[in-house]
């Protein structure tokens, strides 16, 4: 993706976030990922790794022979992603910069996994061609991403919906698409994949005592803070009105009458032909 049309904040508070994401949507990933055929031996790339939390999943699911590589533009987040490889024991997994819309990712892998990674680009047809390209003949591209729209709240909040216009709106001052998932299927298709399928996952919760719905719930607040300094440089919002829905937010996210979830997320996967 391109820096220009990235609106969240990165680094190590951009880590944390993605860290809290990942928790969130670990169990719906791990699924999609049990759906691919996985197999000892394959190789991996990671496109648009962040932190590395998937790039582990599937490096745990390739040993032994298997490797993974994860890139990504985000020089803090790929050094961070391998000092937690380092600590956690794999030594089947490379990091490196990379970007999925310049022709510079890495080719001949078995599976391409990408999420949310396409929303965040103005040409996603090209990166997702990208993706397809950078497969083996037979090789699967799986990507998961948001549909912003689909995301609730109840009971219904003022705040909540003010984040997701908010989130949109900046989403499309740079000319990305919040929405793109639901395009997923036919973007597979026009890079080239047959054999496509796709399912729909929205983590959300109530309770603030169970990991997984707590994170689900937070993530909300975390990424309406992590876009800030997008909205208010596209003349969206103000700091102080970016920071009174937050706060807002995470008063929603501390009541547990209140259900709230994350956009809805759709995983799409299919196969580059053998010929």
């Amino acid at each position: 993706m391109t820096a220009g049309s990235y609106i969240i904040r990165g680094g190590v508070e951009g880590r944390e976030r993605l860290r809290v994401m990942s928790r969130a949507l670990r169990g719906d990933t791990t699924a999609l990922l049990g759906r691919l055929g996985l197999r000892p031996g394959m190789r991996c790339l990671d496109a648009g790794c962040g932190g590395g939390d998937v790039t582990l999943e599937l490096a745990g699911r390739v040993v032994p022979g298997g490797h993974v590589m994860g890139v990504d533009l985000d020089e803090t987040k790929l050094d961070l992603a391998r000092v937690e490889a380092d600590r956690c024991g794999f030594d089947n997994v490379t990091y490196q910069y990379a970007d999925v819309t310049n022709g510079s990712l890495p080719s001949g892998f078995d599976l391409v996994y990408a999420r949310f990674v396409l929303t965040h680009l103005p040409q996603p047809e090209t990166a997702a061609r990208r993706l397809v390209d950078s497969l083996l003949p037979g090789g699967i591209c799986a990507v998961e991403d948001i549909d912003v729209s689909g995301a609730f709240c109840y009971p219904e909040s003022r705040a909540y919906n003010a984040a997701l216009d908010l989130y949109s709106a900046t989403a499309r001052d740079r000319g990305v698409d919040p929405d793109i998932g639901r395009r997923l299927p036919q973007l597979l298709a026009d890079a080239g994949c047959e054999d496509i399928v796709a399912s729909i996952s929205q983590p959300a919760g109530l309770r603030t005592d169970v990991t997984g719905e707590a994170d689900a719930k937070l993530i909300m607040a975390l990424t309406i803070e992590a876009i800030t300094d997008a909205a208010v440089q596209a003349g969206i919002a103000t700091p102080d009105e970016v920071h009174a829905i937050t706060d807002e937010l995470y008063v929603l996210v501390e009541d547990e009458r209140t259900f709230m979830s994350m956009p809805r997320v759709i995983q799409a996967w299919g196969r580059r032909p053998l010929v």
